[in-house]
């Protein structure tokens, strides 16, 4: 047991990565051929962009034309579009953006706004989508624009907003109501997200395994409709971290309506006491748990 500073301990036990750390291979050329593949977008300081290489004959047969450009093969190198914002007087990109059959998109770290995910309306088989921001806080995606997301892709099984820090209830609300195949989602860092997110996900998405709500205002209340819903015997990996009004209340809860959790991580919250260790101590004999952190104050 380590100490962290002065008057709490941090204590972890861990052998698997978390499905929340996984990071995706940064090549934007190396795209994968076929209808499902998925796209990183690479960051500008303008723009989120597509650039979709295709291979002249006798060049680069190791790279397959990207799926996500609905006009079929271009030139190499092909024409970048503007997903997101575009330059001030700069001409609006020509034709769709994105191939209606993308299932994955990868926008992390992107300068992009909610314009992007209206422009969604036409990619119905989309399953995933990362708009975490690693680094700062993101104020370009707001509700608005994840109720839009929700509305034109019903088939999303992961959904990713760390620190997407204008998304409010309603925005999780419309994901849970639309959305119900969904297994992963990432609120962590969403400051404006409270229990009725947790309770419209528990009560909607019987299928999500993983959720991560770290730095929210969420309370034991939430947390409590969260492990009461629908999805409780499917849940595997929580995040509750650093928040500030969770208690005891809120990790039993987990671990007596939850008996598939092995990633339970609630370090950095101030009102979790000792009484959690008695119900961790017979997580950990039963050889359960993969990965737990908490603080002890």
């Amino acid at each position: 047991m380590e100490s962290d500073s002065p008057g709490f301990f941090a204590v972890g036990c861990f052998s698997v990565p978390s499905r929340f750390g996984r990071r995706s291979p940064r090549n934007p050329g190396a795209l994968q051929g076929g209808p499902g593949a998925g796209l990183h977008v690479p960051s500008s300081p303008s723009a989120a962009a597509i650039s979709a290489p295709t291979a002249e004959p006798g060049r680069h047969p190791h790279i397959p034309r990207s799926p996500l450009c609905s006009s079929g093969p271009a030139a190499f190198p092909a024409p970048r579009h503007e997903l997101g914002r575009r330059r001030r007087g700069s001409p609006a990109p020509p034709g769709p953006v994105l191939h209606p059959a993308v299932e994955s998109l990868d926008l992390r770290d992107c300068d992009i706004s909610d314009n992007a995910l209206l422009q969604l309306y036409n990619c119905k088989q989309l399953k995933k989508i990362n708009l975490n921001s690693c680094k700062e806080n993101r104020f370009g995606i707001t509700s608005e624009g994840v109720i839009a997301l929700a509305l034109s892709c019903p088939y999303l099984r992961e959904a990713s907003f760390k620190r997407c820090c204008d998304i409010t209830d309603s925005g999780v609300l419309a994901l849970a109501f639309n959305c119900q195949f969904l297994q992963i989602v990432n609120l962590g860092s969403c400051s404006g997200i409270m229990d009725a997110s947790l309770q419209a996900l528990g009560e909607h998405c019987k299928f999500l395994h993983s959720v991560d709500f770290s730095s929210t205002q969420v309370t034991d209340d939430g947390v409590v409709a969260l492990v009461s819903g629908t999805c409780s015997k499917n849940l595997k990996e929580i995040h509750m971290e650093r928040c500030v009004n969770l208690t005891d209340i809120a990790v039993e809860a987990v671990l007596t309506c939850c008996p598939k959790i092995h990633i339970f991580l609630f370090h950095g919250c101030p009102l979790i006491t000792d009484r959690s260790r008695d119900a961790l101590e017979q997580l950990i004999i039963s050889n359960k748990i993969k990965q737990l952190t908490w603080t002890v104050y």
